[in-house]
């Protein structure tokens, strides 16, 4: 009987893991990776040359504004809202990719600039920047 003896037998066989053929696999299947990867060839591709055009300045940016009275500014010319409409309009309509600038007294209600902004994407302006002042600067 075995139970509790500490000698062991000594022609039992010892089960092992033979790692020598798979390393020997995983070498020739690396060996063959490598030289796969080196046989395939680029593509060759005639690309186009850039051509260095002269610089465009954009022009300036519209920039509309509502005072604390809710009175709206065309580039700081007063304006009324009729004629704001119509003004957007013509620009949509001869200058579709124009910046608009919109600078927002604090007090107008969102109403005012949300209709500011329907009027302006309804005649195909919809490049609209939010200019705010830094609180460094505000008084």
């Amino acid at each position: 009987m075995a139970f509790g003896s500490f000698e062991s037998e000594v022609g039992a066989p010892r089960a092992e893991i033979n790692m020598v053929p798979l390393i020997d696999v995983m070498l020739v299947l690396l060996v063959i990776f490598m030289v796969t990867a080196s046989v395939s060839q680029a593509v060759k591709l005639q690309l186009p040359r850039a051509s260095t055009a002269p610089m465009q300045t954009p022009p300036d940016p519209l920039r509309i504004a509502i005072d604390a009275a809710r009175q709206p500014h065309w580039n700081g010319e007063p304006i009324t809202r009729e004629a704001l409409t119509e003004r957007l309009t013509t620009l949509g309509r001869d200058k579709p990719e124009s910046e608009i600038q919109l600078l927002a007294d604090e007090s107008v209600p969102y109403g005012d600039v949300a209709k500011l902004i329907a009027d302006a994407a309804q005649a195909g302006l919809t490049r609209i920047q939010f200019v705010t002042k830094p609180d460094a600067i505000r008084h």
